[in-house]
């Protein structure tokens, strides 16, 4: 039996007309949305704009924390200092408001006749002169081992500083500090974090009395300005707090500039 042939199609002469379906509904698409964007309701659009500026510019609904620990660019580490900034001052405002100079020996007087008792027992101390005041304060009396939270003591003696502070309007900067025993927990990584923290701490509590947040700046050095031999007996004293209270913005400055020189 014979085979049939199969019959070979020539080449279709009508594919253009696939492509040619493809741009006509392009067009079409693109007219769909000329016709929707010149149609837009205006009063739908007045509604979203104004809802969106007033999200964008609502207050916040709380206050900025001070962070510590991995956010290492708002804690700039500089000359071995975990140093966390405070709000700078509005830019209508002068830094004369912030730097007025006071008598600081009388400043010396009232804080030693207001504190006799801690003194005397050494918990606290005092040295000064015509251009700063240090104030020194156990971290053992302050905070719990390992922690930032302060005491109820600390709570009290950190109050009656601020009111007497508060009648002046010169700078103050709280140090936290360590010795070199290591710290690594879920809190802090370091004994530079935990300075910085207790620092921070007192910080927040001048400002919760009525201090001046301007006026305010926090440091951790950590265990790298040692009172006395970290590695004796008597290592305890390196755990403390400092306020160091300054007769203006210059003499803090340059206070800090030598303290960052020593070794």
């Amino acid at each position: 039996m014979a085979r049939k042939r199969l019959k070979v199609k020539g080449p279709s002469h009508e594919r253009w007309l696939i492509s040619y379906a493809d741009f006509m509904t392009l067009m079409f698409a693109f007219f769909v949305v000329l016709y929707g964007i010149s149609s837009v309701n205006e009063g739908k659009y007045k509604i979203l704009a104004s809802s969106l500026v007033g999200v964008f510019n609502s207050p916040p609904t709380s206050s900025d924390p001070i962070q510590i620990g991995d956010v290492a660019r708002q804690i700039p580490i500089t000359d071995n200092r975990l140093i966390i900034k405070p709000n700078e001052p509005s830019t209508h405002e002068t830094s004369d408001t912030i730097t007025q100079e006071v008598d600081m020996k009388k400043l010396e007087a009232q804080l030693t006749e207001g504190f006799e008792g801690l003194l005397k027992q050494g918990i606290m101390s005092l040295e000064g002169s015509e251009d700063w005041i240090q104030i020194t304060l156990g971290s053992k009396v302050l905070f719990s081992k390992g922690s930032s939270e302060p005491t109820r003591a600390a709570e009290n003696i950190i109050a009656d500083v601020a009111m007497i502070l508060g009648n002046y309007n010169n700078p103050i900067q709280i140090e936290g500090h360590t010795d070199n025993i290591p710290i690594f927990n879920k809190e802090f990584r370091s004994n530079w974090d935990l300075s910085a923290a207790r620092a921070a701490t007192v910080v927040r509590q001048l400002q919760d009395e009525g201090l001046d947040p301007r006026r305010l700046a926090a440091v951790g050095y950590g265990e790298f300005q040692p009172l006395v031999d970290n590695n004796g007996a008597d290592r305890e004293r390196n755990r403390r707090v400092v306020l160091l209270v300054s007769r203006s913005a210059v003499t803090r400055d340059a206070l800090n500039q030598v303290r960052s020189q020593q070794p």
